[in-house]
């Protein structure tokens, strides 16, 4: 029988992506208390703009968690060490110096997580990189904040030390560092999540899907297989029933009854295949068969949605509608990944 746990790896990388997200609330949460304790209206403007850039990037990092479809916890630690930095970061033990100090360590630690789970995907497996792309973003941006924070700390410990300005030309080299470090970031991705509509989305995990099917053709090791086809299990599950309770509700009216229904009937049969599949031996004669007709029904209904039901929501849903169902979506999923995840 093929089971659906998550192997170490990949339940180390669900880890490590919750504990990026335990520390980017607490991001977030110290550059408000930095903005409101700094009096250098150009300094408070730099961490006023980094606070926007990260609210965005929580975004891409929910998006990532979902995409994954690994639910994992943060560390003990990490959720203590949150805890810590948070009271030291509203007491006034440290000056302003030392509260940005720490604060562009944590920028740092969040640097190398997502370097780390970069890294740790080419290893995993491909459709573990798929889902996680979005993520460069928020790593580029990081670095990019990191040199603005260098900056900061050299102005505000030049007047800790001296009572007396730094000069201006440090200033205009961290300006040109974050120019050149988002340069790169800007031709890395093609847009931030809050762009991201219904179709982005669900493309999204098409492609990761595709992906799944092709690692298990490109392998006959019956552990792997199980590894991929546990996680088309879940991802599968979670996509389906993301799409019955958002999407097809909202297309049915204009895209029309006969085809919604369609849609609706072609997934019912994939969810009868995939426990068929659940319930086999990865080393069954007849597993990779089966598995190619999974594929192919999965295909022809991806088909269908990316031509004309896309079409048909782009001609009758205003960005907004089409954004605000894609964050419909995302709640639906992740919701359902965690019921899975509790089983």
């Amino acid at each position: 029988m093929v089971t659906t746990l998550d192997d170490s790896k990949r339940m180390a990388i669900g880890e490590k992506l919750a504990s990026m997200k335990v520390v980017q609330d607490l991001v977030i949460e110290n550059e408000q208390k930095l903005a409101a304790a700094c009096n250098d209206p150009e300094i408070r403007e730099q961490l006023d703009k980094m606070l926007e850039s990260d609210r965005k990037n929580m975004g891409i990092l929910d998006t990532v968690i979902v995409q994954y479809g690994v639910q994992g916890k943060p560390k003990e630690t990490v959720e203590k060490m949150a805890k810590e930095i948070d009271h030291m970061m509203g007491g006034s033990e440290l000056s302003l110096f030392e509260k940005v100090s720490q604060h562009e360590l944590l920028k740092h630690q969040q640097v190398m997580s997502g370097l780390l789970v970069h890294k740790a995907a080419q290893v995993v497996g491909a459709d573990v990189e798929a889902a996680i792309t979005p993520l460069n973003a928020v790593n580029f941006e990081n670095r990019a904040h990191q040199e603005q924070l260098k900056g900061v700390l050299e102005v505000l410990g030049v007047r800790e030390m001296t009572g007396q300005e730094a000069k201006q030309g440090i200033w205009a080299r961290v300006q040109d560092a974050v120019a050149a470090v988002t340069g790169v970031a800007g031709s890395a991705i093609s847009h931030t999540d809050d762009e991201m509509n219904i179709q982005d989305i669900i493309r999204m995990d098409h492609a990761k899907v595709n992906t799944l099917f092709m690692q298990i053709e490109g392998t006959e090791d019956p552990q792997k297989i199980q590894e991929f086809f546990g996680q088309i299990y879940k991802d599968l599950t979670a996509h389906s029933e993301a799409e019955e309770q958002v999407v097809y509700p909202a297309v049915r009216s204009f895209y029309g009854e006969h085809d919604t229904q369609e849609l609706y009937d072609e997934q019912a049969s994939m969810k009868v295949m995939l426990d068929s599949l659940r319930a086999m031996s990865p080393t069954a004669p007849e597993f990779k068969s089966q598995i190619n007709r999974l594929k192919e029904t999965v295909m022809d209904h991806v088909r269908q949605e990316e031509s004309t039901m896309f079409a048909a929501i782009r001609n009758n849903c205003s960005s907004d509608q089409q954004e605000n169902l894609a964050t419909q979506f995302k709640t639906a999923k992740s919701q359902l990944q965690q019921q899975m995840a509790a089983q």
